[in-house]
C-alpha cells in the first residue's frame, strides 16, 4: 500500500487569514525542499529545514501562522540583502553584453548552493501565495541597488516607460531561473541576450 503523505495540504483560502492546515503544509514542505536541495534527500526536522532555508535561527512555534510569515519576511530579506550589495559592488553595465553578464551570475547564484536553497524556497512559497494574501505581500518585488541599476540602464537607452520594462526584463529573467529549477538546463545566454535586447527596443 502507498505510504500517504505526511504533509497536511492546505485548504482554500476563504478571506480570514492564513489556515492552520497551510501552516503545517508550509513548514513540513518548505522543510523538504530545503532537504532536497542541500542534497540530502529527506528532513527529519520539517522545522529545523525551514530556519535553513530561511536563514533564522528562531525557534517555529507550531501552528503560528504570524511566525511562517516572518520566516518567509526573513528569506525576501536574505535576497534582497544580496541583491543591494550585489548592485553596489559592481560598476553600473555600459552596454548590453555587461548587462547580460550580470544575469548570469545572478542566474548562477540563485541556481548553486545556497542560492538554490532559497530559490526552491521562495518558488514554493510563491505558489502558495495564490491562496494568501498576506504571503503575496510579502513576495512582491521591491526596489534594491540591483533593481535600480537595470532601471537607469533601460532608460538610459531610450526605452519607453523603463519602470514597466525593467519589471518585464527582471521577471523573464526570474522566469529563465524557475525554469532551469524545474529542468535542470543551465540559463542559456542566449536567451537572456534576447530578452534584454526585447528590453531595448524602441
Amino acid at each position: 500500500m502507498r505510504r500517504a503523505s505526511s504533509a497536511v495540504r492546505p485548504t482554500a483560502y476563504d478571506g480570514s487569514g492564513a489556515t492552520s492546515s497551510w501552516m503545517s503544509w508550509c513548514r513540513t514542505s518548505f522543510g523538504r525542499v530545503a532537504a532536497r536541495s542541500a542534497g540530502t534527500g529527506r528532513c527529519q526536522s520539517p522545522k529545523r529545514c525551514f530556519r535553513k532555508a530561511s536563514g533564522s535561527r528562531w525557534r517555529i512555534p507550531g501552528g503560528d501562522a504570524s511566525t511562517a510569515c516572518a520566516l518567509v519576511r526573513r528569506l525576501v530579506a536574505r535576497d534582497q540583502a544580496e541583491l543591494q550589495a550585489a548592485g553596489e559592488a559592481a560598476p553600473p553595465p555600459r552596454s548590453a553584453p555587461e548587462l547580460v553578464d550580470g544575469f548570469a551570475a545572478l542566474a548562477r547564484a540563485r541556481l548553486t548552493g545556497e542560492g538554490r536553497r532559497r530559490s526552491l524556497a521562495r518558488y514554493t512559497c510563491a505558489v502558495e501565495s495564490v491562496r494568501d494574501p498576506e504571503l503575496r505581500e510579502i513576495l512582491v518585488p521591491r526596489d534594491n541597488a540591483g533593481r535600480d541599476a537595470v532601471r537607469a540602464f533601460v532608460a538610459a537607452h531610450g526605452a519607453p516607460d523603463p519602470d514597466a520594462r525593467t519589471l518585464t526584463l527582471l521577471a523573464c529573467v526570474d522566469g529563465l531561473i524557475l525554469d532551469s529549477l524545474l529542468t535542470g538546463a543551465p540559463v542559456s545566454r542566449d536567451a537572456l541576450q534576447g530578452l534584454v535586447a526585447a528590453a531595448l527596443r524602441p
